[in-house]
């Protein structure tokens, strides 16, 4: 009897050390991982080094909470570092999103001039794909992400934001055609060396990533903003759910817009 209880823990003691040591090997590969800066300082050190490069990561908030913000403004600092730039946009005109940088200290119009940072309208991606109706099929959504892909292509971009996938995930209708759609897009992306923001909505109070509840399964990263009341002021919050790639804090931070960017700070707790 004595023997056998030796036995199992040995037999314990020999799991507990592959799991640590898979463990290990998981943490240096993450830390291996060549990273995309986002720009934004207090992001990248939650992140440990920035999103891993190739990974798409889904930006998700209710309105007022920072999402197009913190998408320019990891476009804008990639475009400082030669890195071109896509900003995909639903609603916005590129004339409206171009007012909205302005105020940022950082922003220099010449990136613009030099094709650093380009604006592109879904609209105008959806009649590249042929897509015309109101549902987008699984043949659509194919074409749509090869339009996509080949604008990338066509301007060497290594930085792209879709704000927001979330009026795509509307015409695609079923959860299958979402997941296919944003695996496929994310692998495409990944191929070309190309690091995804894709900006979710939310409706306000609600407790969920994405509308369809697809979308944060799929992609290798969420980001959560929201909104916190605390003694009649309205916070503006950021929280990493993960990061496929990076090890990252889970903690929740106090988010601030500013002419100098996206500002963060720990979240004290307590306080009514």
């Amino acid at each position: 009897m004595k023997e056998r209880i030796s036995v199992d823990n040995n037999e314990k003691n020999m799991i507990s050390s592959r799991s640590a040591s898979r463990g290990v090997a998981q943490a240096v590969e993450a830390s291996d991982r060549v990273r995309c800066l986002t720009g934004i300082d207090g992001l990248d050190n939650i992140l440990n080094g920035g999103i891993p490069k190739g990974n798409t990561t889904l930006v998700t908030g209710t309105c007022g909470t920072g999402k197009t913000s913190l998408g320019l403004e990891f476009i804008l600092h990639g475009a400082e570092e030669e890195e071109v730039g896509i900003f995909i946009t639903a609603t916005e005109t590129s004339e409206k999103l171009m007012e909205s940088m302005i105020p940022y200290d950082f922003f220099r119009p010449k990136l613009l001039k030099e094709g650093k940072v380009e604006f592109l309208s879904l609209h105008e991606l959806y009649k590249t794909a042929g897509i015309s109706g109101p549902e987008i099929d699984s043949k659509g959504a194919a074409s749509l992400i090869k339009a996509v892909v080949a604008a990338v292509k066509k301007r060497k971009a290594k930085r792209l934001v879709m704000d927001s996938v979330t009026s795509v995930c509307a015409r695609l209708s079923t959860e299958d055609r979402i997941r296919e759609f944003i695996t496929g897009l994310s692998h495409a992306l990944a191929k070309e060396g190309c690091t995804a923001i894709l900006i979710s909505e939310v409706p306000a109070g609600s407790d969920i990533y994405s509308p369809y509840g697809v979308e944060e399964a799929v992609v290798d990263g969420v980001v959560l903003l929201g909104n916190l009341e605390r003694r009649g002021d309205l916070l503006r919050t950021l929280q990493v759910v993960k990061m496929r790639g990076a090890t990252h804090s889970r903690a929740k931070y106090v988010l601030d817009l500013t002419s100098c960017g996206v500002l963060l700070a720990p979240l004290l707790k307590g306080g009514g």
